[in-house]
């Protein structure tokens, strides 16, 4: 069976039943209709971001808008075992290559906090652009659950009250007082948030008020990394950690 398209679905108004019908409206079915030039009778595949999953038979079209028919459903839980980056702001183009990788190496979220040398002005919230960039990567890789992102207030202080609601906490200190590899054992279970600082790394006090705050220090390697590149690596880390339930 050939891969059907994919379009993301707001969760208000998901269907409760096969055989109900919904509008599909938007930028979305703009796509799948103008660009993609999908035809009724087409089945196609439609997903809220939360975990429920259908497909959908295209009953009706007009310009902008298109009438479908559940034809199956499915529901994916939450993770309860995942990866949250806390990632130091600065000005990059790479984000848009973060949050790609952030849907496809199924992370639970990402968190932007202002550090000492953080470059350019942080958002007071999560830009739109951000969440769509998660979807088209979601429409792509078939992820049904999209990534929280975060913007928290307040420095160091807002990063350390963010921290309060995960099992576990690490920083990727490039120190010689961090000698511990992370590995994919300590991120097999529970949920684990890691922070990664900006461009040009964290300074050596705010290192020491995340380890005050219960961070373990871990290295990710001799190598120093960009942060794009941190992050994709402990993404990865915690993707494999979780094969093992597969």
């Amino acid at each position: 069976m050939a891969r059907l398209n994919s379009f993301h679905h707001p969760a208000q108004g998901w269907p409760s039943a096969v055989g109900e019908t919904v509008r599909f409206s938007g930028a979305e079915a703009h796509h799948m209709l103008a660009v993609l030039r999908t035809a009724p009778d087409q089945i196609v595949r439609l997903f809220d971001g939360l975990g429920r999953v259908g497909l959908f038979k295209v009953q009706k079209t007009d310009r902008n808008t298109a009438l479908l028919e559940a034809v199956s459903l499915e529901s994916h839980p939450a993770q309860d075992t995942g990866v949250t980056l806390a990632i130091g702001w600065g000005k990059s183009k790479r984000r848009d290559y973060l949050f790609e990788k952030l849907v496809e190496l199924q992370g639970l979220g990402v968190a932007f906090w202002s550090a000492a040398r953080s470059q350019g002005q942080m958002p007071d919230t999560p830009k739109e652009s951000w969440r769509d960039k998660c979807v088209q990567a979601a429409k792509q890789c078939g992820n049904p659950l999209l990534p929280t992102i975060t913007v928290l207030p307040a420095g160091l202080g807002g990063l350390l009250d963010f921290a309060r609601g995960f099992d576990r906490c690490y920083v990727a200190w490039e120190s010689d007082e961090a000698d511990r590899p992370l590995t994919p054992a300590d991120l097999s279970c529970g949920t684990s948030l890691i922070v990664i600082g900006p461009e040009g790394g964290l300074e050596h006090d705010e290192a020491l008020a995340l380890l005050e705050g219960g961070f373990v220090p871990v290295t990710l390697g001799q190598s120093i990394l960009r942060w794009e590149t941190a992050a994709t690596y402990c993404l990865s880390l915690g993707w494999f950690a979780r094969q093992g339930d597969k």
